[in-house]
């Protein structure tokens, strides 16, 4: 992008920024949430337990496990149940046998899959990069860590929010329940009995659970009193769609494109977040990553697709917009313009 589109672009900003400024002090709005996607997965393994105390020492308020299950029922934290991408398992000869083939929600997927390992044989296996060519500086970690379980995860919230004297909440995400239920696997029933276990089966608990499946965040919410969060990555949200989700969700987490005009200068909102929180809804907008091969084509810098774009542009304009918080893989750049738009 030559210089001159970009001081063109980003001349356009201010405009959505003076609206916001105006209406903060008539208005205050609550600080956005830092949600840390898969934990500070821009430069960890994402899902370790390291990549979690990094985004918590960035100042994240959220830790996002992405949850499947073990064949002894135990919730891990993992972005998909087939896990060649993400762990050294296609190098291990023990497993070998083990690579089959799937189909998840109606796609087929070959490779190792979470649900034909008891949790002692996932402990043996440890954690990737899955982005190794965009993230070297991360896939320098791999082979340090297992995979950790739920409860590891909510340990170490607990454990850091003790310690840091702030609130550190946990945000599990149910990956393909209606898959697991057809297996035999309960993950519903599993992850509230886990919530309750650790005191945050409560509406007050700093804790989400979202899904982008319906029908198991309904059935979650007739057993757990946690606050959920429908997900959504394409299509229009009408108004009588939200009235809908909202008789069994608290927050919706939209895709990017889906609450700012994404081609357009200066970002501008499509409505959606304004119209969700008229619903009822907290709006939780994903996912903010820093590099090029992500960002809107405006807002990259060079040619390299792992080089680092403004998505400070891109956060400012979400927080202009009322996202009540954001998912991302760099929690330190957003707790940076957070602090910045709502110092006070």
């Amino acid at each position: 992008m030559s210089a001159l589109t970009r001081r063109a672009f980003t001349a356009s900003v201010p405009l959505a920024l003076a609206a916001f400024a105006p209406q903060a002090r008539a208005q205050p709005r609550a600080r956005p949430l830092v949600i840390a996607h898969r934990g500070a997965s821009g430069e960890r393994p994402e899902h370790t337990l390291m990549a979690y105390q990094r985004a918590i020492d960035q100042g994240c308020d959220f830790i996002e496990p992405d949850l499947v299950m073990t064949s002894d029922d135990v919730l891990v934290a993992r972005h998909e149940n087939e896990i060649s991408e993400t762990t050294d398992v296609a190098g291990r000869p023990e497993f070998a046998s083990r690579r089959t083939e799937r189909s998840i929600d109606g796609v087929k997927v070959a490779g190792w899959f979470t649900e034909d390992f008891t949790l002692a044989e996932l402990k043996t296996l440890r954690a990737r990069e899955r982005l190794p060519a965009l993230r070297p500086a991360s896939a320098a970690f791999d082979g340090v860590e297992p995979i950790p379980t739920f409860q590891e995860v909510m340990e170490l919230a607990k454990a850091q929010s003790q310690l840091t004297g702030r609130t550190i909440g946990v945000y599990p995400e149910m990956k393909h329940p209606t898959y697991f239920k057809a297996r035999g696997m309960a993950m519903g029933e599993s992850l509230a009995a886990a919530l309750r276990d650790n005191d945050l089966d409560r509406r007050d608990a700093p804790v989400f659970v979202q899904c982008f499946e319906p029908k198991p965040l309904r059935a979650f919410r007739g057993i757990s009193a946690a606050p959920t969060v429908m997900l959504a990555g394409a299509g229009a949200l009408s108004d009588t769609l939200l009235a809908e989700l909202a008789e069994f969700a608290d927050g919706l987490g939209p895709e990017l494109k889906m609450v700012l005009r994404l081609d357009q200068a200066g970002l501008p909102p499509t409505g959606l977040i304004a119209r969700a929180q008229g619903a009822g809804f907290k709006v939780h907008p994903w996912t903010v990553r820093l590099e090029n091969s992500f960002l809107p084509a405006a807002l990259r810098r060079g040619e390299d697709p792992a080089a680092h774009g403004e998505a400070d542009i891109l956060l400012r304009a979400l927080f202009a917009a009322g996202a009540d918080g954001v998912f991302t893989d760099f929690p330190e750049a957003a707790v940076k313009i957070r602090d910045a738009m709502f110092a006070g």
